[in-house]
């Protein structure tokens, strides 16, 4: 077995998710995920003609069969509903997006409408009283939970009432359909329940999804700026490299121009000259020197690298010992890997969470063998607790209240993880969490060799 201990180096900053700029990660509330949700008006302008039409062909099918319907007071309602969408259509407000308010008080005109011709055709003994569910529905997909309460309150409110009056159902000529009370009661209480699960249900789905889709947004923020960050570097190491020549070339015609031209203004602008290309040599030099634009130039690490890495911002700390171990049969060799930013800020954000709960010791162990490389973190503080195992990596959820306990004092570990869980799957890595045999947190994560190892063409 072949085993590298690896030194740190403190002298790389930690860079955690919650450095990005405050807009990105603000929306990482409920009420920030329900945010980005939004309806523009021409969609309800659309669903209310689709229902339009729908309630106009229903009406003419009642009629047609004979059947005793109001149809008076029904096309007043249903023409009610056209004027409003013409109206809408036409006013300005009827483009772009709908402001919360907007939605919320067309969909109420919708639940007021619909209640309205049930009143005349049967009430909550209509079938097509399930329809009270739609506008229900559309709200918790697409507004916030206080809009949502107030059109299922609204919509409760008319079942009521169309249970307890509304005009019979039209039924066959001289028949009157008399339900008992009971199978009235039975129907509103559907109606309420539909309404209740159905809103509930969307409003959790909807919400699920877009906090999601945040997480993946600013999964996508962090992976571009460590990418430019990178491309920094590399262009700051090739900007050292091609302008060392022709600096080279300055200093030496300004050198001879000094030392042939009179004493006098001209000659001290020529050695001005001189000094000033040589210390754009040594800030280049400088460029040139440093670790990280070295190998992002090369576009190549080793194991031990990356361990030293993810393990500097941490190391030298005298409240806990950061440790690397690179290890993996004898006879096979160690591969090296294509720097990959997201690779290093995963692993990074893991490594900061056990140094917020590490007792004394955290563990960052490499291995390789010839199928497969992994890197393992692992500390020795209090573990994951078993409700959080189920739940880590997943977007905004969070194992303990603001920063009590954290060395690094940032809050929660939920976005962190899903977002360096995401990072790392999206290389081909298979991440694990669990709890170590002696306990302490551990965190894994295993590619395929072929995957990481950097091979020339």
């Amino acid at each position: 077995m072949t085993t590298t201990q690896v030194p740190g180096n403190p002298r790389r900053r930690a860079r955690r998710f919650e450095d990005l700029p405050g807009d990105t990660l603000r929306p990482g509330t409920r009420q920030g995920a329900v945010a980005t949700r939004r309806l523009r008006n021409r969609t309800l302008i659309l669903l209310r003609w689709l229902a339009i039409i729908g309630q106009s062909f229903l009406l003419f099918a009642v009629v047609s069969l004979k059947f005793p319907v109001p149809w008076r007071p029904c096309i007043a309602i249903i023409l009610a509903s056209a004027m409003v969408n013409l109206f809408l259509t036409l006013f300005r407000a009827g483009r772009g997006v709908a402001r919360p308010w907007e939605a919320s008080a067309q969909l109420a005109f919708d639940i007021v409408q619909l209640s309205c011709l049930l009143y005349y055709t049967g009430g909550v003994v209509n079938p097509f009283c399930l329809l009270l569910i739609a506008p229900v529905t559309v709200a918790a997909a697409t507004l916030g939970f206080r809009q949502l309460a107030a059109l299922g309150a609204l919509a409760i409110a008319f079942s009521v009432f169309l249970a307890a009056a509304s005009q019979p159902m039209p039924w066959a000529v001289g028949v009157s359909l008399q339900l008992p009370l009971i199978y009235r009661g039975g129907c509103v209480l559907a109606l309420i329940c539909g309404i209740a699960v159905t809103g509930g249900y969307t409003f959790w789905a909807a919400s699920e999804a877009a906090r999601m889709e945040l997480a993946l947004h600013v999964t996508e923020a962090v992976l571009a700026r460590e990418q430019r960050l990178s491309a920094l570097g590399a262009l700051a190491a090739a900007a050292a490299h091609e302008l060392g020549t022709p600096l080279a070339t300055i200093a030496v015609v300004a050198k001879e121009l000094a030392r042939e031209t009179p004493a006098g203004p001209l000659r001290d602008d020529a050695w001005l000259m001189v000094g000033q290309a040589q210390r754009c040599r040594d800030i280049l030099r400088g460029l040139a020197q440093t670790p990280e634009a070295s190998d992002v130039l090369h576009e190549r690490m080793s194991l031990l690298q990356v361990v030293r890495e993810v393990s500097a911002p941490f190391s030298g700390k005298p409240t806990v010992r950061v440790e690397g171990v690179v290890t993996g049969p004898p006879g096979t060799p160690a591969p090296d890997l294509w720097r990959r930013p997201e690779v290093l800020h995963a692993i990074t954000s893991f490594v900061e969470n056990a140094f917020d709960f590490a007792r004394a010791e955290i563990l960052i162990t490499a291995r390789f063998d010839a199928r497969a490389v992994a890197i393992e973190v692992r500390d020795d503080g209090p573990g994951f607790s078993p409700d959080m195992l189920a739940k880590l990596g997943e977007p905004y959820v969070t194992s303990r209240p603001r920063a009590e306990g954290s060395r690094t004092g940032h809050v929660g570990m939920g976005l962190g993880f899903f977002i360096a869980k995401t990072l790392l799957e999206r290389t081909g890595a298979i991440v694990e969490f669990g709890n170590g045999a002696a306990g302490g947190a551990v965190v894994a994560a295993r590619w395929p060799r072929e995957r990481m190892e950097a091979v020339e063409p």
